[in-house]
């Protein structure tokens, strides 16, 4: 046994003696490269995009880090870098009951979009306020825009909130003058960076509810009753002109009615006394039967003298007939053959009258006739 561990120990010898000697060189360069490798990682931060890295001496913090790309420091436990995500992030206040102008009661609930600003200044003000802890961040930013709503609330009135009028609407100056309390103070002691504000949500509760519809019922009401006294005044102005109109118009209308009147009036005169001159006793003729025929109807009963005019053309016949006037003389005083008898005259029926005017037509011929000279 001594004389076999012996061999195994001189084979063994041999074997190491017999080695290249360039293997060893090769073991000891790669350990070198593996322990530079290790060193540059340890002395490397890569930087992505969005984000940026504050390095730290002994976590003190010494620079930032934006430009995207990798970055040299010294290793660890000398200098350490700390992400600092600079995205975009977006936070909600939930339901907020808050007070307007006009002493009324409205929930908003506002959205925030905010980030890290890029500057160095700001990321170690980040990194200090809320120890580079998002959460921590947008907690603070919520209970800062809660306190804001009431105050800037409270220099709108409702009706510039929730109107029916796009016009009067005035959401875009609400968020701007919230934006404008909350962003200085945000960036100021913690570093955030707000870039919009908005109203996310808003609704009423029940008391103001009912407030507002019934401001509105009695808005809409002020409005139609103020339609209605211009509908009713236009009414009344376009009645009057058409009641003047009408006044004017039937005046012209009468004018010239009395006027065409006055004229065949005239004319009819004109054509009675060029009758009249061609042949009066014709004329006289005529005229009083025309009387009759106007005067005396079916049922027409008179009891006169009859040489009464217009009645004495029926017994004398007409004046210059020479063989008719004899017989008339002579003949005794007789009554009308339209009467009759005693009993029947004492309940006569009513008489069919002429019109006015006929009856002044006839009594100007029977004047103008007499006034000529006629028997």
């Amino acid at each position: 046994m001594p004389m076999m561990e012996n061999n195994l120990e001189n084979n063994g010898g041999q074997h190491e003696t017999d080695e290249p000697p360039y293997k060893g060189a090769l073991r000891i360069g790669v350990a070198a490269l593996i322990v530079l490798a290790a060193i540059a990682a340890a002395c490397t931060v890569m930087v992505p995009a969005g984000q940026a890295e504050v390095i730290t001496l002994f976590g003190n913090p010494t620079r930032v880090i934006t430009e995207p790309g990798l970055a040299w420091k010294l290793p660890a436990p000398i200098e350490s870098a700390i992400p600092i995500d600079l995205r975009l992030l977006t936070t909600s206040t939930g339901l907020q009951d808050v007070g307007t102008r006009d002493g009324l009661r409205v929930l908003v609930q506002a959205y925030v979009a905010w980030q890290v600003p890029t500057d160095p200044q700001g990321i170690r003000q980040f990194l200090r306020s809320v120890r580079n802890q998002p959460d921590e961040a947008a907690r603070q930013l919520r209970s800062f825009v809660n306190a804001d709503l009431h105050v800037t609330s409270s220099n709108f009135d409702l009706a510039d909130l929730v109107n029916v009028d796009p016009q009067k609407v005035r959401l875009n100056a609400f968020e701007d003058q919230l934006r404008a309390q909350v962003a200085p103070r945000m960036l100021q002691v913690y570093g955030i960076a707000i870039r919009q504000i908005g109203i996310e949500r808003m609704t009423l509760p029940d008391e103001t509810l009912a407030a507002t519809v019934a401001r509105m019922r009695a808005e809409r009401e002020t409005v139609a009753a103020q339609r209605t006294a211009e509908g009713l005044e236009k009414a009344a102005a376009i009645r009057a002109d058409a009641e003047k109109e009408a006044r004017e118009v039937v005046a012209e209308a009468s004018e010239k009615a009395a006027h065409t009147e006055a004229d065949a009036q005239q004319a009819a005169a004109r054509v009675y006394q060029h009758a009249y001159q061609s042949d009066p006793n014709l004329y006289e003729t005529l005229r009083s039967l025309d009387t009759i025929n106007q005067v005396v109807g079916h049922s027409t009963n008179i009891i006169m003298r009859t040489d009464a005019a217009p009645f004495r053309v029926l017994v004398d016949g007409p004046p210059g007939v020479g063989n008719n006037a004899p017989k008339l003389a002579a003949a005794p005083s007789a009554p009308s053959t339209t009467a009759k008898p005693a009993d029947t005259a004492k309940k006569p029926a009513p008489a069919k009258t002429t019109s006015p005017q006929d009856s002044a037509s006839a009594s100007k011929d029977v004047t103008a006739a007499k006034a000529a000279g006629r028997p």
